[in-house]
């Protein structure tokens, strides 16, 4: 039986990487600490993030569909930090049922947050 998922996006600088998404309310999971490999959980998911020092993030399609059941409230938790929205993912409701946003990280990688309507 598969039980959960934990995707896993490049990222360039773990620093970089980890203060950004303690920002969107993420923390450090797992009991040690890798130089090129970092694990983040917030609430029932975790995401990994493997080091690509190289990346160019204009060609990074990381991308992570992340389901909420507090969509307006997240992202006014969002917007209260100042945490950029990307330009073509303000809040909306969609017509495939879903209402979402989308950030994109230090990377280049597209988190969509998303809620059924």
């Amino acid at each position: 039986m598969i039980t959960e998922i934990h995707p896993k996006l490049p990222m360039r600088n773990k620093a970089l990487t980890l203060a950004y998404y303690q920002q969107l309310g993420f923390e450090p999971s797992g009991n040690a600490d890798y130089d090129e490999y970092l694990m983040l959980k917030r609430d029932e998911i975790e995401i990994h993030f493997f080091a690509f020092p190289n990346l160019n993030p204009a060609e990074n399609y990381g991308q992570v569909y992340i389901r909420t059941n507090q969509i307006d409230s997240l992202y006014q938790s969002f917007l209260d930090r100042q945490i950029a929205i990307h330009p073509n993912g303000p809040l909306q409701e969609k017509p495939w049922g879903q209402k979402e946003f989308s950030l994109l990280d230090p990377d280049n990688n597209l988190l969509t947050f998303g809620q059924s309507l």
